[in-house]
């Protein structure tokens, strides 16, 4: 298993070393490390009660997935109103910023997360089918952390979230073309 990790880990960094060929266009933020940690600035203060996001009552300690597997998570993750009930967060072509945009979503499952300290999350990161397969699979990564360090820099524990990269092995659309495209360049939190 060792072994594995340490072969992924040569692999990304040699793909990230050396770009992806099907662009010229390249985000910085991946080899730099730059970039990739959006704040709550402009959300009042970045401090977010629990009763902003609903009640918490009822959320799910079992296993299984968020609102994809029936997971009993609160009402407040099916009302479309509450941020909570968005559990994708969708990037730009060859970037792993989080757009200001889903700054909101990304507090609001840090806070909801925050406050039950029992409950975790898979972020899984996608990319879509441009690119090779080894730098899709650094750039879904990637995508998933930016996302867990913004979840961490607002008070939820390690142990609260898994990072995982599927790259562009499951699109959440078939097709070539942007449309397409957009809607894979994704992360997912997974409730368990």
């Amino acid at each position: 298993m060792k072994f594995k990790k340490a072969y992924l880990v040569l692999a990304m960094t040699a793909v990230l070393a050396t770009g992806c060929s099907s662009t010229d266009e390249q985000d910085e933020s991946l080899t730099e490390g730059q970039g990739t940690d959006a704040s709550t600035s402009g959300y009042s203060d970045g401090s977010m009660s629990g009763s902003q996001f609903g009640s918490g009552n009822g959320y799910n300690s079992g296993a299984g997935y968020g609102s994809g597997s029936g997971a009993n998570l609160g009402p407040e993750f099916s009302d479309p109103n509450n941020p909570l009930s968005k559990q994708v967060i969708y990037f730009e072509l060859d970037s792993s910023q989080v757009k200001q945009e889903y700054v909101p979503i990304v507090a609001a499952h840090a806070q909801y997360l925050a406050s039950h300290p029992n409950q975790h999350v898979i972020l899984s990161g996608h990319a879509d089918e441009r690119g090779s397969s080894e730098y899709n699979i650094a750039l879904g990564e990637q995508r998933a952390k930016s996302v867990e360090r913004m979840m961490r820099s607002q008070g939820v524990s390690g142990s609260q979230l898994e990072v995982v990269s599927y790259g562009e092995e499951k699109p959440a659309v078939s097709g070539s073309g942007e449309s397409a495209w957009s809607m894979n360049r994704r992360v997912e939190v997974g409730y368990q």
